[in-house]
């Protein structure tokens, strides 16, 4: 589907974690099209006209409403925590291609900080669609801090695996060691399963490598810096195998920002 602007209303603006904001937004034309893993370029108020539009994943669509989940980190994130409810943010989507919402054994949603965003409206799509098996969620952060949403993914019935670095919530280490217990047992017990996951690239291509590794579907959402959007500036360029097995130098925001984890080639 071709990407459209709507103006939408600011309907909730409030913390989700310390540094971290939830945006809800009134878009009914949004809501009604966007598939998990795509994302949506705002236009951030209080910035000159000049300024670029920011990308943000989707955290939910539904009921005529549109969520992000975001992290203040620089100018235009700073000044959309600004922006008060009943504001009006003009927003460009749906972008990209997302995840596949069905799935062969038991989705895995395996993310790192607010790269959560995007899994939770994959959970709640999957469960909408009647999957056999329950996603279940791996998250991991630095501290207890970054672990997002974990209310709203209990509120869905997602079982949650946790792991920081410093050991404040969850296992001590990186979310790839409660993954891999849970691959073993999935594998002795000649369960089928598929991997979905978004985070820092170190995340991603673990994650791909278990994927392939085990000869399961692999679905990856590339991080990458996008800067218009719509696949003219090249800036988030991933390469990945084309359809002739050869080299082929995708743009994140129009060929992704989701990759089959066996089509990536890691540089």
């Amino acid at each position: 589907m071709a990407a459209f602007d709507e103006q939408c209303e600011i309907l909730v603006h409030t913390e989700a974690g310390p540094g971290y904001r939830y945006l809800v937004l009134a878009a009914p034309k949004l809501a009604a099209v966007l598939v998990p893993g795509q994302f949506v370029h705002v236009k951030v108020p209080g910035l000159e006209a000049s300024a670029l539009r920011r990308p943000f994943s989707v955290f939910d669509a539904d009921d005529g409403k549109v969520t992000i989940l975001y992290k203040v980190v620089g100018r235009g994130t700073e000044a959309l925590s600004r922006t008060a409810v009943g504001a009006a943010v003009n927003v460009l989507g749906p972008l990209g291609y997302g995840f596949p919402v069905t799935c062969k054994g038991v989705p895995l949603l395996v993310g790192g900080g607010y790269g959560v965003a995007p899994l939770h409206f994959l959970a709640k799509r999957l469960l909408a669609q009647g999957v056999a098996d329950a996603p279940e969620l791996f998250l991991g952060g630095r501290t207890k801090d970054d672990l997002l949403a974990l209310d709203r993914f209990a509120a869905l019935g997602v079982v949650t695996h946790l792991a920081t670095n410093d050991g404040s919530v969850g296992a001590k280490g990186f979310v790839t060691e409660p993954l891999d217990d849970r691959l073993i047992e999935l594998r002795e017990q000649d369960k089928p399963f598929e991997l979905f996951t978004c985070g820092p690239d170190g995340l991603l291509k673990a994650v791909a490598d278990r994927a392939t590794g085990t000869n399961r579907p692999g679905w990856i959402s590339m991080d990458r810096h996008m800067i218009c959007g719509v696949g003219a500036c090249f800036a988030c360029i991933q390469k990945i195998k084309g359809a002739d097995g050869q080299p082929f130098n995708a743009r994140c925001c129009v060929n992704g920002p989701v990759f089959a984890a066996k089509d990536i080639i890691w540089e």
